[in-house]
């Protein structure tokens, strides 16, 4: 086996998330990719990623794994051959290649996500597909209170969407910061793990928050509850992007 490791920037607006979704006749990043390598290959090649992002979600450091074995191009030219056969909105970065034991998604340790609001008066046209627009006031110093209640080895529950299957809703939060450039707020989560449109659920609470509706002090009720219907709504996935995921 001649493993790579290759890590991959994307705009979700136009796929059903990153996960092959067989015989539903939905387009996903997974597919894609897949295809455009059995074509650079001349054989199926089968695509792991690191992190399941759902419909509408970007990103700017997903990571895949693949096998090339027989291939005689150098790893780190896979990507400017793979690039010339991508559609424009997904990008191969860089590659290289690692030991047949690493897995894209369970070598991971740790996963950087980022949601981004429009925090104006009038919406932007230039960021509807990758902000979620809120033309309220938004406190960010309540916000940024209440975002380090999450922080921590906490059971998530009230945080996930309901119906989702998790052999655990315990995870650990080691970064949850809120921050903000001009009309744009960035909400920051780095975690070992994240639930199903959990990202989400914390953003839309922590948005009631900084609105007024909610106190820092309620989220920490919120996550103690562990109910989904405790929690704040789950934002729209176009404001949601990976970052990164990290490795030892």
């Amino acid at each position: 086996m001649r493993n790579i490791k290759m890590v991959i920037a994307y705009d979700g607006t136009n796929y059903h998330g990153f996960q092959e979704q067989r015989g539903t006749g939905l387009l996903t990043v997974q597919e894609v990719l897949e295809k455009c390598l059995l074509r650079l290959a001349g054989r199926q090649v089968k695509v792991v990623g690191a992190a399941r992002t759902d419909a509408g979600v970007h990103a700017q450091g997903q990571v895949v794994n693949f096998d090339a074995a027989g291939w005689n191009i150098p790893a780190a030219r896979i990507p400017l051959a793979l690039n010339g056969l991508l559609p424009d909105d997904i990008v191969a970065l860089h590659a290289q290649e690692v030991p047949p034991d690493f897995h894209a998604r369970f070598s991971a340790l740790a996963k950087t996500y980022r949601y981004t609001i429009y925090n104006a008066r009038m919406p932007s046209p230039f960021w509807r597909l990758y902000s979620h627009f809120e033309p309220r006031p938004l406190n960010l110093e309540t916000m940024a209170a209440a975002a380090r209640h999450l922080q921590g080895r906490h059971d998530f529950a009230s945080f996930r969407a309901a119906g989702a299957g998790a052999k655990t809703t315990v995870r650990t939060l080691f970064e949850a910061a809120v921050g903000r450039s001009g009309e744009l707020v960035y909400l920051t989560f780095r975690g070992d793990g994240f639930l199903y449109n959990m990202v989400r659920i914390m953003a839309g609470t922590l948005v009631e928050v900084g609105l007024g509706k909610r106190t820092p002090e309620e989220v920490k009720e919120v996550l103690e509850a562990r109910e989904r219907s405790k929690a704040g709504p789950t934002l729209p996935a176009r404001g949601l992007c990976l970052l990164g995921v990290e490795y030892s």
